[in-house]
């Protein structure tokens, strides 16, 4: 995907000296990470970004310094295409499916991961508050790009620099094809890592040429699923099945030999008589949207209910306000491309309506390669259900189904994998994921990377000792600002500039975004 036509990304870089509060660990300094406030961002500047480490907490863009934190939190991803849900996943799956038939309510102590909020990595933060930007939106108002060209080719005239008067559209060195379950899964999009499986084990395993022995009760299952599927077109529990859902209900059918996906458990077609109604509606994050605008407060309510249940805040830390900031402020752009998702791409709302009520809410953005999970809340009243565990199955379901429409699109981003922190490994169970490696930004199946986590909490995963970050900083001058609403390269804002020098600071700022991100995003400088 290119990276569009509309407004370029305007952010301002905040440095990263400062350590902030560490709820992994309670350290009250020890989590350092570096910041920019991104007054307004594209998809595919937020998706290139992630794939450099970077994470949003409402308009705050941070990466955490991984040689210097306390805790390393390396970015995640699941293969959603080839996900496998596990036993506990299906237990998950199952008592839900009983919940909505029978009204069976299973209050038997859960083994799940503890996925409360299966992204808990803003919510202890408190640095989005201090680093709120100052500047006033006429400041960041660009002026006619005829004019913008003009300063550009200033320095063209000079010939100290090859500078380009119009930025490109510039795409990913590679794209993402979502192939068969029996081809390797694609790297990320401008670097490929090498995926190692470890040999099998000796013996003599099972007899290929036979088929596999199947219980009774299976098969009868499987027949009756098959027939209410020929018979009828079925809901997705309580909702009714559109456009692309098809493809879940196609991928709910039972196949021999195979099995259970996540589709053959929210697909089922129920009964007239259910005890309840669930139903996943997906709301842009606008107050422009007549559905977010009805549901809000109903969500800011929900929103405050479970951060003083479950995080402890006090009713001032979670108002109005806080969850406006936190979770409807997104500094991404919506944007509608011909080979996108229906619903497009920016940031979204997935909540879910138990019998007329929102019981949880999944934040999530939608960009070019990936669903990418941001927080979830939920009323704890409905802790029974495991939540978190559910929430983030139907994404990854929800994954798959987009990637029908949007075939780069088949990703699924679980925000930060801390393996210093014991309860947060619970993310490096929805498996085949990657981890990115913190110095090359290439993939490395999670596999590889848990031994050398054991030994050492920070780890580079790319094990090629010559390998460097291919899309690291090459030429600052080619740095894009944005200074008295004009945009210029940073060679032409250097000689403009009056005071001191500032460029160690855009020299970090370019090194950590990458090259490609440097030419095509505006650095605010004042």
């Amino acid at each position: 995907m290119a990276a569009g036509g509309g407004s370029p990304s305007i952010v301002e870089f905040f440095g990263g000296e400062d350590g902030y509060r560490c709820g992994y660990c309670r350290s009250d300094t020890g989590n350092l990470s570096h910041g920019m406030w991104a007054h307004s961002m594209t998809v595919q500047d937020y998706q290139d970004l992630i794939d450099r480490g970077w994470r949003r907490s409402g308009k705050y863009v941070y990466k955490p310094i991984m040689n210097q934190t306390c805790c390393p939190q390396y970015t995640i991803r699941c293969q959603a295409l080839h996900f496998q849900a596990s036993k506990s996943h299906k237990k998950v799956l199952k008592k839900m499916l009983k919940f909505i038939t029978k009204g069976d309510v299973s209050k038997v102590a859960s083994e799940e991961e503890p996925m409360d909020s299966h992204i808990e990595d803003v919510a202890t933060c408190d640095f989005p508050y201090k680093s709120e930007s100052q500047v006033s939106q006429s400041e960041l108002t660009p002026l006619a790009v005829d004019q913008a060209e003009k300063v550009e080719n200033e320095d063209k005239d000079s010939g100290e620099t090859k500078e380009e008067g119009d930025v490109q559209k510039v795409e990913s060195d590679s794209v993402h094809i979502c192939a068969d379950k029996d081809t390797p899964v694609p790297a990320e999009p401008s670097h490929s890592a090498k995926a190692v499986h470890a040999p099998p084990k000796p013996g003599k395993g099972a007899d290929l040429s036979k088929p596999l022995c199947r219980k009774a009760k299976d098969i009868r299952k499987e027949r009756k699923l098959q027939k209410l599927l020929q018979n009828q077109t079925g809901t997705v529990e309580g909702s009714q099945l559109q456009g692309d859902q098809a493809f879940l209900l196609q991928n709910s059918k039972s196949k021999t030999n195979q099995p259970k996906n996540i589709e053959d458990f929210v697909c089922v077609p129920l009964p007239d008589d259910t005890r309840h109604k669930l139903e996943v509606r997906l709301v842009p994050v606008s107050f422009e949207d007549p559905q977010f605008q009805s549901s809000f407060s109903q969500s800011a309510t929900l929103f405050a209910k479970y951060q003083m249940s479950v995080h402890k805040d006090t009713p001032s830390d979670c108002g109005e306000n806080e969850f406006t900031r936190f979770l409807c402020d997104s500094p991404l752009e919506a944007e509608d491309a011909p080979n996108g998702p229906e619903c497009g791409y920016g940031s979204f709302h997935q909540q879910y309506w138990l019998d007329g009520k929102i019981i949880a809410v999944g934040v999530i953005d939608i960009l070019p390669y990936c669903v990418s999970s941001v927080y979830l809340y939920y009323d704890p009243d409905f802790s029974f259900l495991s939540l978190g565990v559910y929430s983030a199955l139907r994404e990854i379901a929800f994954t798959r189904q987009l990637c029908v429409k949007a075939p780069d699109l088949c990703f699924y981003y679980m925000g930060f994998y801390i393996h210093s922190c014991p309860k947060m490994r619970y993310k490096g169970q929805y498996r085949p994921s990657d981890l990115l490696c913190p110095e090359t930004y290439v993939w490395t199946p999670i596999e590889q990377c848990l031994p050398l986590l054991e030994r050492s909490k920070y780890s580079r995963f790319n094990q090629d000792a010559k390998a460097v970050d291919e899309g690291r900083l090459k030429e600052l001058g080619r740095v894009r600002v944005l200074h008295k609403r004009t945009v210029m390269p940073y060679s032409v804002y250097k000689k403009r500039r009056k005071g001191p020098s500032d460029e160690a600071s855009v020299q970090q700022y370019a090194s950590l975004v990458g090259q490609t991100c440097s030419e095509r995003m505006l650095l605010f400088r004042s």
